[in-house]
């Protein structure tokens, strides 16, 4: 089963009065643990970045300006996610933002089936509290690297803490025994489009992934190779 955790950066907190999305990134799941597979990208915008949100993201219109915007990385962001279903933390957020974009960008907004990891967590911990940094302290997952709150390392936080609420390390292992299960000869696998989507990352995006990996204790992220 695909899957793909999704998370977004942003101008600010309301699409509706103009704010626009300016990070975009994914992690590919395959029964629940990461393929290697990832896709980051940001977006120049002409609408200034709030202050409390660059606080938040570190991300400054200056910087932005090098990339292209949301439309012109559209195709590549839908190409990747396919149908297959959502992993979103707070799920709402992000859907509104994105399917803002792509109405302005002259696309269909996303149809996919969505798990959100907020509404997930406070029913399995029977908890009201459901903050990222919240489950991370709970479950023991390292975010000392975590100066700001970037969209792929969040993901990856996030695919630490989904594996943990489906039921923990155990679970990850029983997982990764079975993905390592030869397919049975009749078994035909066939991902479609999925399976030649190839995604360059920058040496520096790499770099600052290994340097943040490193330092999470237990890391599923640390027996995956670039």
């Amino acid at each position: 089963m695909r899957e793909i955790i999704l998370d977004t950066e942003t101008t600010g907190l309301d699409f509706k009065r103009g704010d626009r999305v300016i990070e975009v990134a994914c992690i590919e799941l395959f029964n629940h643990i990461p393929t290697g597979k990832t896709l980051q990208f940001y977006c120049s915008t002409e609408k200034k970045i709030d202050e409390q949100a660059s606080r938040v993201h570190g991300l400054t219109n200056a910087f932005l300006k090098k990339f292209p915007p949301f439309e012109k990385q559209a195709k590549n962001l839908l190409a990747f996610i396919g149908d297959d279903l959502l992993v979103i933390h707070n799920a709402d957020f992000d859907l509104n933002f994105i399917n803002n974009e792509l109405v302005i960008s002259g696309l269909s907004k996303i149809k996919n089936k969505v798990l959100d990891t907020v509404s997930f967590a406070r029913k399995k911990l029977d908890t009201r509290s459901a903050s990222l940094d919240y489950l991370c302290k709970r479950f023991s997952i390292d975010t000392s690297a975590r100066k700001f709150h970037g969209a792929l390392l969040d993901c990856e936080l996030l695919s630490e803490v989904y594996i943990e609420l489906l039921g923990g390390r155990q679970k990850k292992l029983d997982l990764q025994k079975s993905k390592n299960t030869p397919d049975k000869p009749n078994e035909k696998k066939d991902f479609g489009k999925h399976k030649n989507t190839q995604i360059k990352l920058s040496k520096e995006t790499i770099d600052n992934h290994k340097a943040f990996v490193g330092k999470i204790n237990n890391s599923i992220w640390k027996k995956i190779n670039y």
